[in-house]
């Protein structure tokens, strides 16, 4: 039995706390249909998080048992407003051993590194991308799509990683739809973010092609160096997937790197219902997606995927001497994830995510996803019956866009309220966008527990919440 100075100091007493905490872990999860989607932190509750710096230890069981109704409510089946994963009971078990391994998955001769190239394996094969290529697993899309871009940037100025970039050398173009990790890319990398040429879409909101191939043509008129075009596959304001082969066409035509945001909808490749509006990703350069969105892994866990293994590690490998790796003992190894991104210290998320495509299987994976889709054709269908509700966008996927309509009030601030006023009553949890510069209340089905059931009372809520607005 261990000694260490900060283990605990009965070893029994902590194993019933810690059973306690699993028990609650998984009533959490066995009633996450219950009760209010999302709950305001109590100030009593706020108050014990502005405490001192503790100088002697305490029993902290009964706090954390205390915080753990007090999340966003994605667990919860009427939890609409963003793209998260509601996460599975499984997911306890795995985080558990990974906590107790506590190993750094950054490199050396281990188990994590060959957990996690059997997941990236996997991944290229789902995404349908050359079973040589490479990839890493990450904290998410935003992170995964610094990294894809900065390989793109090196592909395209060799010296880059040693003299930097001239400010306004590279351009890159990507949908007034895509999201904004991609401009925050842009930033990070140096390459400034009126870098980024903004394409408009059409009415469906994909990416005018036409206005792409004006834009690149534009750019090397001026003297810019075209570098990249960023595919959407699944908007996140309202799940559009540009055509990603078209894209493709005109990158190789224009020697540009392809990359795809897929955060969420690449995921649909695993189903059936989108799977043919997504199987332009399998020609992209690079890339990124989330496992804690729509493949229900728990937070937190992302993925970049590159064609061409050579060109990703190459823009990023570079061991100080004492990470020098060697032919045997535990310095060795053939897969180094710090050669292939920018963390060194980097925890053990590909066991959760190898564990979750094990246990559950992409088939099963799959169909919970077309579920949703099915689920969102079902409230746009509702909406479209019911006369004081009003589209703002089509329904590619799992997410839709409507607003309540009433003469004489404004109603980008009633559709505000009501969504603020569902939030607050607990009964469910949408979010607001715009589109065409209209405020929608915006409905995100990504939860593998939600039912037509709960798009009804969410229905019915609004319109009951609109009417008890205007009739004031």
């Amino acid at each position: 039995m261990s000694k260490g100075d900060l283990d605990p100091k009965d070893w029994e007493t902590f194993r019933a706390d810690a059973h306690a905490m699993l028990d609650n872990s998984i009533d959490k999860m066995e009633q996450a249909g219950e009760g209010r989607v999302w709950s305001p932190v109590p100030d009593s509750l706020r108050n014990k998080f502005q405490s001192s710096l503790p100088l002697e230890g305490s029993k902290t069981d009964l706090t954390i048992n205390e915080i753990m109704p007090f999340g966003v409510g994605n667990t919860h089946p009427r939890f609409f407003g963003w793209v998260h994963g509601a996460g599975t009971p499984s997911g306890i078990i795995s985080d558990i051993a990974a906590a107790a391994m506590n190993v750094n998955a950054g490199g050396r001769d281990h188990i994590a590194p060959v957990v996690e190239l059997q997941v990236l394996k996997w991944c290229l094969e789902m995404m349908g991308m050359p079973l040589d290529g490479s990839g890493l697993i990450v904290s998410g899309t935003s992170m995964a799509t610094i990294i894809a871009l900065k390989v793109a940037r090196d592909q395209s100025i060799l010296d880059a990683r040693l003299m930097g970039v001239k400010q306004g050398q590279l351009v890159g173009y990507t949908s007034e739809q895509s999201h904004s990790c991609i401009k925050q890319a842009f930033d990070v990398l140096g390459l400034g973010t009126a870098a980024l040429r903004v394409v408009s879409c059409n009415d469906n909101f994909e990416m005018d092609l036409q206005n792409l191939s004006e834009l690149i043509a534009k750019d090397r008129i001026a003297g810019f160096t075209p570098l990249c075009v960023v595919g959407t596959a699944g908007a996140v304001n309202m799940g559009a997937i540009d055509d990603l082969h078209g894209i493709a066409k005109i990158a190789e035509t224009e020697n540009l790197w392809f990359h795809v945001d897929g955060a969420f909808g690449a995921a649909g490749l695993l189903g059936k219902l989108a799977h043919d509006r997504l199987s332009g990703i399998s020609q992209a350069d690079s890339l990124a997606f989330d496992f804690h969105k729509w493949f229900q892994v728990n937070y937190e866990a992302g993925c970049v995927l590159f064609r061409d293994e050579t060109a990703h590690r190459g823009a990023f490998s570079a061991r100080a001497e004492y990470l020098r790796g060697s032919e045997r003992g535990l310095a060795g190894g053939d897969f180094w994830a710090v050669d292939y991104g920018p963390e060194l210290s980097r925890g053990f998320r590909a066991l959760k995510v190898w564990a979750h495509l094990a246990e559950h299987g992409i088939l099963a994976i799959g169909r919970s996803i077309d579920r949703n889709i099915s689920l969102a054709q079902y409230l746009a269908d509702r909406v479209a019956r019911e006369g004081q509700l009003q589209s703002m966008a089509p329904t590619p996927l799992n997410i839709n866009c409507f607003r309540f309509v009433s003469n004489n009030f404004d109603l980008d601030i009633l559709n505000e309220e009501i969504v603020v006023l569902l939030q607050e009553r607990g009964i469910a949890v949408p979010s607001t966008t715009r589109l065409n510069g209209k405020l929608a209340i915006r409905v995100n089905i990504t939860n593998h527990r939600t039912q037509e059931s709960d798009l009804d009372l969410l229905v019915d809520a609004i319109l009951e919440i609109g009417a008890e607005l205007t009739s004031t």
